[in-house]
């Protein structure tokens, strides 16, 4: 694929483009493109972006020892004529990678799912949905990447340009004809989709997230209501595309009120003026049943998931699937498949008689959406263990820590991926909001035999806080750790480690039963 073919079939590219020598010696066979020098092919393209830790114009001179016949850089450099300067090399990555694999979006329905809480489970259960209709599917996301029996590993929510279209390219050569794509304000800001033709765009919620990022949520609103007014609303599948957005959220009502295109809003039975509604709704710690109002007429359905905030995304995924013209019923059946999704308040299985959870949750909403879900539903106590990442927003630690003691009888403060940053001073930080609840702070000393009143305990090492966890639990007890969900790994200053949960808890539940037999 020639150079010019790339460039000048990339028209947001070619618009902002500085320089480029035209000489037909300078328009060379593109085999492969690059935004990380490391992998540079003979033939291949390098895309020089600046990186949050890395600048890939440092590596350019690498990118041509390694056989890059070309390179597109925000710099100039003088006297070469392989380098194409543009403005915005994020713009022209994203441009140039869906013309590299041929668009693939265009050929596909393509849904972009965004908010700060929801994107996940949202997926999971439109997935079910189109499973359910026949239809062949493939999901991008936080857990993973996957269609048909391919799954592959998902680095982040929603990966970089040039992954996003070779996966797209992937699934569009299987024959998959519909995509639900988590969209993540980094994904939007930072000019990942930028190349994708999407036909529908979701709204579930936003809360405190991301503020290390955007610094306001002034911001991050503004970052993720362009989604719908400049991408959806201006994209090549415009004058078709619909926007499913919940108007639970005030943010949600503010983003309908500017959206251009066909739209379709949901809500509990608090707004009754959305065209997707809830009625009826009965939740206990195993799931939820209810009515579903769509067209007009009511529906019965059944699910595996609890909670309002899965209520919010359940109506969001059948508001995608009402809007493609599925029965009613089917999109019934597929909300009744979907009974757990990975690191979203999914059970760990037992024979102690607790209720056992993890989940992914590590905002203060989400934590909060969890911690009341199951507070409410707690045949006995709630134990919790939580924490909260290094090098992001600092100013959601102390809610967090507030929220926690709120609900729980007992919560653990422990460590979650602590990144650059030393686990006790982020712990320090969650403790400001905890110490002003006058709540008992117990001692390793005081919890042998359990807690007798509410209160909270403080151990960085996670492994040792969700063993600690289940060892003060009693029958009927719900214990949750919340923030990491479905990963498998924790980032700490020295590296990452493999580290899961769900793991932990199972030994942890083995080891205990053990205990158990052992004094009977």
């Amino acid at each position: 694929m020639k150079l010019s073919y790339l460039i000048k079939g990339s028209v947001p590219l070619w618009e902002r483009m500085l320089s480029m020598d035209t000489d037909a010696r300078c328009d060379p066979e593109i085999s492969s493109i690059h935004c990380n020098s490391r992998y540079v092919k003979p033939g291949g393209l390098f895309i020089a972006v600046k990186g949050f830790k890395t600048d890939g114009h440092d590596y350019i001179d690498d990118a041509f020892e390694k056989g890059a016949v070309a390179v597109i850089s925000e710099k100039r450099i003088q006297g070469n004529p392989k380098v194409i300067e543009v403005k915005d090399s994020r713009k022209a990555m994203a441009a140039v990678a869906a013309r590299f694999y041929g668009n693939p979006s265009e050929d596909i329905c393509l849904t972009g799912v965004t908010g700060t809480n929801g994107k996940t489970t949202t997926a999971w259960i439109l997935e079910s949905i189109f499973n359910s209709a026949g239809i062949c599917s493939g999901v991008i996301g936080t857990v993973n990447m996957r269609y048909g029996n391919n799954t592959f590993d998902a680095s982040v929510t929603t990966p970089e340009s040039i992954d996003l279209q070779k996966m797209l390219f992937k699934m569009k050569n299987a024959g998959v004809t519909h995509v639900v794509m988590e969209v993540s304000s980094h994904g939007i800001d930072l000019n990942r989709i930028a190349g994708c033709s999407f036909d529908i765009g979701v709204f579930t919620n936003l809360t405190q997230d991301h503020l290390d990022y955007h610094k306001t949520m002034a911001k991050y609103f503004a970052c993720k209501k362009r989604f719908f007014t400049k991408i959806l609303s201006k994209g090549p599948k415009a004058s078709n595309a619909l926007s499913v957005i919940n108007i639970d959220s005030e943010y949600g009502r503010k983003i309908a009120e500017s959206v251009k295109v066909k739209l379709i809003t949901t809500g509990t039975e608090r707004k009754t003026e959305s065209d997707i509604k809830s009625y009826d709704i009965k939740e206990d710690i195993n799931g939820m049943q209810g009515v579903i109002r769509m067209a007009e007429k009511n529906f019965p359905f059944k699910s595996g998931l609890t909670g309002h905030f899965n209520l919010e995304n359940i109506l969001s995924a059948a508001g995608v699937a009402h809007g493609l013209g599925i029965a009613p019923e089917i999109i019934i059946q597929g909300i009744g498949k979907c009974s757990s999704v990975p690191g979203r308040l999914e059970r760990v299985e037992n024979s102690v008689k607790r209720s056992v959870f993890v989940d992914y949750a590590h905002t203060p909403d989400a934590l909060e959406n969890i911690l009341e879900t199951l507070k409410e539903r707690a045949p006995a106590r709630l134990i919790s263990v939580f924490g909260c990442g290094g090098d992001r927003d600092r100013k959601k630690r102390p809610l967090m820590g507030k929220i926690a003691v709120k609900y729980s009888d007992f919560a653990i403060v422990t460590s979650d991926n602590p990144r650059s940053e030393e686990p006790m001073s982020i712990i320090e930080d969650i403790l400001k909001g905890i110490k002003d609840s006058n709540i008992v702070e117990y001692r390793s000393a005081d919890i042998k035999n359990g807690f007798k009143e509410k209160g909270f305990f403080v151990n960085p090492d996670r492994k040792t806080a969700i063993e600690t966890a289940l060892a003060v639990s009693r029958e009927n007890d719900i214990v949750v750790v919340a923030g990491k969900g479905h990963e498998t790994y924790q980032v700490l200053k020295t590296g990452t480690i493999d580290f899961d949960d769900k793991e932990v808890l199972k030994n942890a539940l083995i080891d205990f039963m053990g205990e158990k037999n052992e004094k009977i």
